[in-house]
């Protein structure tokens, strides 16, 4: 029912994925309604920070990125995203000194354990529920649908599809965010070794490695250690998905089907959501139950 942050400040090192840069972040407690809010310290002056919006999002490929008025940007915001949401911070503020958010280990766990050591705060302020009202569908020849219906509680039903038999068909039903630590959280990344070339000529995936992502080379994995769950592809686009909701609402009441998703697809049915507003209601856990 009521708002949260996170009790003290708590800190890490890592490298981005695709830039390769060491960076430093920081999550800090927040106030209620500040909502989550990325802050570049590397920047100077008062302009250095970007609200976590879906109106926010100018780049959608390979992962998803948010610029404040074209002048600086954060990207890979997606994991630490999800974590945010699975441990249920509703503000919290994130320094960082460098223009990506750090892979880790190419889920969303170990910010899930920072968020975990530096504990919840209640705050004294009610939640409010982004409540869908509208049948909400997008879809892209290149990539998949995804639909949003009305429902009494969240819930997401995904599927991927791929040619190499490492992964397959897949799909997964999620509707309990108490599970998302032991379930969903562990979830990485993964890439195929064909693409990274090209990706690197192109100055992306500079610090790609299996230290940080699964790797697929045709139909065979290359990590030693394997998979941590047997259908962990599907529960890191699950993961990805959550992540990029959540920049419409870290409380949604809806019901989404996803299949073969990317964050363009994701991004772009937020934009249509809220591009009407019969679609939905901002409504306090009260409003809700006497529905």
């Amino acid at each position: 029912m009521y708002q949260t942050t996170i009790q003290s400040p708590v800190s890490c090192y890592g490298i981005g994925v695709h830039s390769g840069k060491t960076v430093q972040l920081t999550l800090k407690p927040a106030k209620a309604n500040d909502g989550v809010v990325f802050v570049r310290t590397d920047i100077s002056g008062s302009e250095n920070h970007i609200f976590a919006n879906y109106a926010n999002v100018t780049e959608t490929s390979l992962c998803t990125k948010i610029s404040q008025n074209k002048n600086f940007s954060v990207s890979t915001i997606e994991h630490l995203m999800a974590a945010i949401w699975g441990c249920d911070i509703d503000n919290v503020i994130i320094e960082l000194d460098g223009e990506e958010v750090p892979i880790m280990d190419g889920s969303s766990q170990p910010f899930v354990f920072m968020i975990d050591c530096a504990q919840v705060k209640q705050l004294n302020a009610k939640r409010k529920y982004l409540k869908l009202h509208n049948e909400v569908i997008v879809s892209s020849q290149s990539a998949g649908e995804n639909i949003a219906t009305p429902a009494d509680q969240f819930k997401i039903h995904m599927d991927i599809d791929f040619e190499s038999k490492a992964i397959g068909k897949q799909s997964i039903i999620y509707d309990n965010k108490a599970s998302f630590h032991e379930e969903i959280a562990g979830a990485r990344t993964f890439g195929f070794v064909h693409e990274l070339e090209y990706l690197q000529n192109n100055g992306l995936a500079k610090g790609a490695s299996l230290n940080n992502a699964i790797g697929i080379d045709k139909d065979l994995i290359l990590n030693h250690d394997g998979l941590r769950y047997k259908d962990e592809f599907v529960r890191h686009k699950l993961l990805d998905a959550i992540g990029d909701f959540s920049l419409g609402a870290q409380n949604i009441i809806a019901n989404f089907s996803c299949n073969k998703p990317g964050h363009a697809l994701n991004n772009l049915l937020l934009r249509k959501i809220f591009d009407n507003p019969a679609n939905y209601s901002w409504l306090s856990l009260d409003e809700i139950r006497s529905l």
